[in-house]
């Protein structure tokens, strides 16, 4: 093997930021680190909760009220336009509501 042309190997491990595991590899990367690891993931684990490190989930679930808001203020307008006018009787107009 010559010398001075390989990387150096580093035999740290791996860390998932989620559920702290700590993985034993080698590698030439230093401090190596996973969001979410066989420990952690639904698929492994058969549990149906969401990890979620980046906030990913809350971000949607924002611009998913933001947006039903919206759509349900639009459909309102539509239907208050929709509306035809109420009718005033000539009779009331002139006499009032005694008529």
């Amino acid at each position: 093997m010559k010398k001075g042309i390989h990387p150096k190997f580093h035999s740290d491990g791996v860390v998932c930021t989620t559920c702290g595991t700590n993985w034993k590899i080698g590698t030439t990367r230093q401090g190596l680190r996973v969001e979410i690891c066989s420990n952690c993931h639904p698929f492994y684990t058969g549990e149906q909760r969401i990890v979620d490190t980046a906030g990913q989930v809350d971000r949607f679930m924002k611009r998913l009220s933001v947006s039903q808001n919206r759509q349900a203020d639009l459909e309102k307008r539509k239907n208050e336009r929709s509306q035809p006018a109420p009718k005033k009787s000539l009779l009331k107009e002139i006499y009032g509501d005694d008529a």
